[in-house]
């Protein structure tokens, strides 16, 4: 491709000379006398490089340097000073200027300079193409990567969901008991200013707060009376149960602590380790409360759903024993009819 030069100085015989010998190196060669005819041709043809006079009648080469890297910063500017002027020109190459010749100079050392200054506004451009290329490349993979992760993140949600879906129906949950219940922790977590991961984490703890109970035979989990008290210790080893199912996976470590803790109690009277008050992580004390309402709302087996006042009751009842007080005050502070829109059904 061959390069255009624009060479902007009043004198014509200077203008001649250096068209002349560039013209002799390949290049296209433009004339202008001042600076508007400069800006005048710039318009209609664009350029590789300027060489322009530092001294000219009107606007001045330094002005013309200004505007032009305004315009076009990528440009190549080559200005043409007397040796008088030193210090003007020093302060072209602080604007921009990409280097200086003085008056008189030899043709030979323009033409060298020119193609030097061609060669690295050429590298310049091509670096910068490479850099928006590879920026675009990046932009591209990075959400080509986040798009995946989205989707295995979806496909991980969909297979956790059909197990617990699998395991309620085992326990011949009416709808679906887990799912509930991760809705009722999430918005309750929510409240309390959780946020992001820890919210995530809460959620998956709750929908899999019981995949301990895989490991709990049919004839305990199924028994339609009361448990003695051996099937009492198998039925309480579902939480650890749980907890080893699950510490393995790293995105599932959290809330594996969760799954570990869901039955322990505010006043340290719970299982499997008796962890008591704030030793409990908060997931847990979130799910505890939770848990309670969904136990309470949904039919059972040996009883049908109770109302919601009844819950209420049960929570004022055990607030500090079973439940954290200010877990327990914000689900009071909560109306029914939110927690009926959480859970897509009425109370009775």
């Amino acid at each position: 491709m061959m390069e255009h030069i624009l060479i902007v100085d009043d004198e014509e015989m200077i203008r001649d000379l250096l068209s002349s010998a560039l013209s002799q190196e390949t290049y296209i060669c433009h004339q202008a006398s001042n600076v508007d005819e400069a800006f005048q041709l710039l318009d209609k043809q664009p350029v590789d490089l300027v060489i322009s006079d530092i001294m000219m009648p009107g606007r001045s080469g330094v002005e013309l340097l200004r505007d032009l890297k305004q315009v076009d910063p990528d440009i190549s500017v080559l200005m043409i000073t007397g040796l008088s002027d030193m210090n003007t020109a020093m302060e072209c190459v602080h604007l921009g200027a990409d280097d200086y010749i003085t008056k008189p100079f030899g043709i030979n050392r323009v033409v060298l300079t020119v193609k030097n200054l061609i060669e690295r506004r050429c590298l310049a451009l091509e670096k910068k193409h490479y850099q928006v290329s590879l920026e675009f490349k990046v932009s591209e993979q990075t959400a080509q990567i986040r798009k995946t992760m989205d989707e295995l993140s979806s496909a991980y949600d969909s297979t956790l969901t059909a197990l617990v879906k699998a395991l309620d129906a085992r326990e011949k949950e009416v709808g679906s008991h887990s799912e509930r219940v991760m809705n009722y922790a999430a918005f309750l977590g929510a409240k309390l200013g959780l946020v992001g991961r820890e919210l995530q984490d809460l959620s998956k703890g709750a929908l899999l707060h019981d995949i301990g109970k895989i490991g709990i035979s049919d004839n305990i989990l199924l028994k339609p009376g009361h448990l003695d008290d051996n099937e009492w210790i198998e039925m309480r080893k579902h939480p650890q149960v749980g907890y080893e199912i699950l510490s393995e996976i790293a995105f599932l470590k959290a809330p594996a602590e969760i799954i570990l803790a869901h039955h322990e109690r505010f006043d340290g009277t719970g299982y499997p380790k008796r962890l008591k008050g704030y030793q409990i992580p908060i997931g847990s004390r979130i799910f505890a409360v939770v848990d309670t309402l969904d136990a309470m709302t949904s039919d059972r087996p040996y009883r049908k759903a109770l109302p919601f006042a009844m819950v209420v009751n049960e929570i004022i009842k055990f607030r500090g024993s079973q439940f954290d007080p200010a877990i327990a005050d914000l689900f009071l502070s909560i109306p029914c009819k939110q927690w009926e829109e959480c859970a897509g059904k009425h109370f009775i």
